[in-house]
């Protein structure tokens, strides 16, 4: 009877393990523990951040000032932003990226979202659309995924 007892609790579990998990747990954070959100890993000297809440918004910064945008991807999934359309008057300065959530760095997590960050500065005035796409990039005849776009007025 005990040993019934005893697979019938290792059958649950590994059901359990292979049920489909919704929500905040889908992330991998109920399973691994408490979680919180990480800000974007943008450098400290880059004064104007732009994230996605600012799409298809106007920006404005100073000539010779250096700026970033900060998305959310899927690097783990093959998606990743990049820059499609970059105006003259703006040079690329850098890039880094990061997790979203700290269980993200808990052994054994895997997957999940990542912050993509781009560095960019105002060369010199002007007005222009800054436009990022997310998608795949072996998936060269595919539509990207995903596109953001802002337009920067340097002054």
């Amino acid at each position: 009877m005990a040993y019934r007892a005893g697979l019938a609790l290792a059958l649950a579990a590994i059901l359990m393990a292979c049920a489909p998990v919704h929500g905040a747990a889908a992330g991998g954070e109920a399973r691994m523990g408490a979680s919180t959100q990480v800000p974007a890993p943008v450098p400290a000297d880059v004064p104007v951040r732009i994230d996605a809440s600012r799409n298809a918004q106007i920006v404005e910064v100073a000539i010779g000032q250096r700026f970033s945008v900060a998305l959310v991807g899927v690097p783990t999934a093959g998606y990743l932003w990049a820059p499609a359309q970059v105006p003259d008057f703006i040079a690329r300065a850098g890039e880094t990226s990061g997790n979203t959530t700290t269980a993200q760095s808990q052994p054994g997590f895997a997957g999940g979202s990542h912050w993509e960050v781009f560095v960019f500065a105002a060369t010199e005035a002007g007005r222009g659309e800054l436009v990022l796409e997310q998608r795949r990039p072996w998936e060269t005849t595919e539509p990207a995924s995903d596109t953001f776009r802002v337009t920067i007025v340097a002054r």
